[in-house]
């Protein structure tokens, strides 16, 4: 990660997370595009994230790859203070998308997308049409349905696989696509088109987003249950460790 140098990131479990505010996030996205970076990497983990990268040892060594860890979950904010590294605040990578892709289309920006409702072409084709007719002066590229070879010249790619497959596909794509920025965004471009319904802005406050994303699909619970429930239990079990170390 580019910035692990920096008074503002945080380490939880291991990962180093973005700790300031999301018009900060932004600007640094924007300045990484404005000065021709090429290939920089921006994951937006939450909760159930660190929990695998806990268990996984090589999906930790990509999240640390990315130049631009953003906390996505209520649930590393509340809990970042146990391992003394406390986050300012969380970034919704649904709010974050939505903001780059208004300021893609006020630039006339191209973007790429990848992934779109887990490839279904079907549902890619509407979902891609509900996009371009909420922005009509963004110019939208599916990378599902082109070499990727070719696709030249774009500012941000939006990986939208999930976890995991958004992540390792950035890694292993950022260098064959000349394309300034790669950000894995998970389900959030289906949350801005209507293909999942996101939270009241009341539960999202209160930090209850999983609680709605479980009643919404009940096939999430297992999700929430290690975002919720093993995610506290690995945080006090990294404090204790710390207590331990540092009495010793």
């Amino acid at each position: 990660m580019s910035a692990r140098t920096s008074r503002n990131i945080a380490k939880i479990l291991k990962v180093p997370l973005i700790s300031t505010s999301e018009l900060s996030v932004l600007r640094k996205i924007l300045d990484l595009i404005d000065s021709e970076a090429k290939g920089k990497t921006i994951f937006t983990p939450n909760a159930e994230f660190l929990v695998a990268a806990y268990y996984s040892p090589e999906f930790r060594q990509v999240l640390n790859q990315a130049d631009i860890n953003v906390p996505d979950g209520f649930g590393l904010i509340l809990l970042s203070g146990l391992v003394g590294q406390k986050i300012k605040k969380r970034i919704s990578g649904a709010d974050l998308v939505e903001n780059l892709l208004k300021i893609a289309e006020e630039k006339k920006w191209p973007v790429g997308v990848v992934g779109v409702r887990r490839g279904d072409p079907k549902e890619s084709k509407l979902l891609l049409s509900r996009l371009q007719k909420k922005y009509p002066g963004l110019k939208i590229v599916n990378l599902d349905n082109q070499k990727v070879s070719k696709s030249q010249g774009l500012k941000i790619v939006f990986a939208c696989q999930g976890m995991k497959k958004q992540e390792q596909w950035i890694l292993a794509n950022k260098d064959k696509i000349k394309a300034n920025v790669f950000i894995g965004v998970g389900g959030s471009l289906d949350f801005l088109t209507g293909f999942t319904k996101r939270a009241p802005y009341w539960l999202r406050t209160l930090g209850l987003e999983w609680f709605w994303r479980g009643l919404q699909k009940p096939g999430h619970w297992l999700r929430i249950w290690r975002a919720v429930v093993v995610f506290p239990i690995l945080v006090l079990k990294e404090r204790l460790k710390r207590n331990l170390n540092f009495t010793n």
